[in-house]
This record gives structure tokens, sequence and C-alpha cells, in this order.
């Protein structure tokens, strides 16, 4: 079956563009025009990943975003946006999204990102099991990784994570003890060059950090490693 992928964009020429190479690739393709009904589409229609402009009107990207993440729809969402101000990519980052592209780009470009996202979210948990009855999984203090599921549980309870937020953890307990820098985070999770945007790495920390540590001022899992980066480490005190 086809995966399924909404474009949310005003430009109809965009929506035209993205729609027919996301065709020729393989992909079922939904749209909408304006941010209050790509975010019901998103909702009522459960597509496998969301191309989303920054700019709409009703209700911009920003706040479709953080809407959806709101009511925990966790569907992995490309943020595109005409500024190229660090300020709107962070801002959508912090409120869930997994990446985003500045206009103008190429159709190939976001057919290559779409895939690649994609990729790292296909896992489907067919029969879902209790944390204790399931094997291969990283273990770190109460945070338990199984990374053919897709799932990490801290505690026992379900996290609910995005497809980057999940990889970064991922890559993080595969190296737990070992000091990891922006770069080689950013190279090792998003897999391609974001030219040293390392606030990227920074944003999905803080996030992780707020579902996975009892004070996020004073970490005991999830340490910053002063002008190097961070380390995931067993808590001393849990």
């Amino acid at each position: 079956m086809a995966r399924k992928v909404l474009v949310v964009d005003d430009e109809q020429s965009i929506v035209t563009l993205l729609k027919y190479n996301l065709e020729q690739a393989g992909f079922e393709v939904i749209t909408a025009n304006d941010g209050e009904v790509g975010m019901n589409k998103a909702i009522d229609e459960k597509p496998d990943i969301i191309v989303l402009d920054l700019m709409l009107p009703s209700m911009d990207g920003i706040e479709v975003c953080k809407q959806l993440r709101q009511v925990k729809v966790m569907t992995p969402i490309l943020m595109l946006t005409a500024k190229d101000d660090e300020f709107d990519k962070v801002l959508g980052l912090e409120l869930g999204a997994d990446d985003y592209m500045t206009k103008p780009f190429s159709p190939r470009e976001v057919v290559a990102r779409v895939k690649a996202i994609l990729r790292r979210s296909q896992a489907v948990v067919v029969e879902v099991q209790k944390p204790e009855e399931q094997k291969d999984y990283l273990h770190v203090g109460d945070l338990k990784v199984f990374a053919e599921q897709y799932e990490a549980y801290f505690q026992e309870t379900l996290l609910e994570l995005t497809p980057k937020e999940f990889e970064l953890l991922l890559y993080l307990c595969e190296n737990k003890g070992r000091v990891l820098t922006r770069d080689q985070l950013l190279s090792a999770v998003w897999k391609y060059d974001f030219a040293g945007d390392t606030r990227i790495v920074d944003v999905h920390i803080s996030h992780l950090r707020e579902k996975i540590e009892m004070n996020t001022k004073k970490p005991i899992y999830i340490k910053t490693i002063r002008g190097l980066g961070y380390k995931l480490e067993e808590p001393k005190t849990l």
C-alpha cells in the first residue's frame, strides 16, 4: 500500500509541483490550502507524513504543529519556510516538527527528505507487548528503548516521541557513557548537512529531557558536557 503524504501549502503552484513529484515517487498525496483544513485532514486522514508550510491562512504552520502535538498526533512533520530565519526554524522544531526546508527548494530534495523521515519511522508494531515481555532492548536506569519496535519506555510507561526524538534517544543509548558532540549527533541522526545548525540538537535534547528527567535543570540521564556536547549515562540517583 502506498504511503500517504499530506501537503499543506497556500501556494497552489507548490502544491501541484509537490503532488506531482511525490506521486511519481509512488506516494498517495492529499492536499490542503490553509492551516485549519490541513490540521483536520491530519487528524481524519491519518497520513504517514505531513509536509507543512509555515505561512498559511486561517492558522499558520507553527500553530498547526503545536495543536497536532497537543492532541497527541505524532505524525512526522516536514516544515517548509520561505524565511531564512533561525527563529522560525527553531520555533517549529520546539513545537514538534521533525525537520525543515527553506524555500526555494528542489522538489526532488523534498521527496528525498520525505523518504528519509519515513525510513526512520516505518517500523510498525503489529502486536503491542508489555515492556517486560519484550526482548532486545537498551536499558539505562528506568529507561528502556526497543529499536525494532520503535518504542521507548520510562518507568514502564510508553513515551510519546516524534521519530526524530526516538532516533536521537536511540543513538544516545547506543553510545551510553560516550561524549557526543553536536556535530556528531547531527551527522548520525539527521544524516545530512545542516551547515552547523547545532541548535536543532539542543532543541531535541530539551524535548527528551522533559520526558525522562525529574528535574530538567539538573538532569541525571542526559548530561551537558560544556564546550563539547552531550552524554547519556546511568543515573547515580534514581
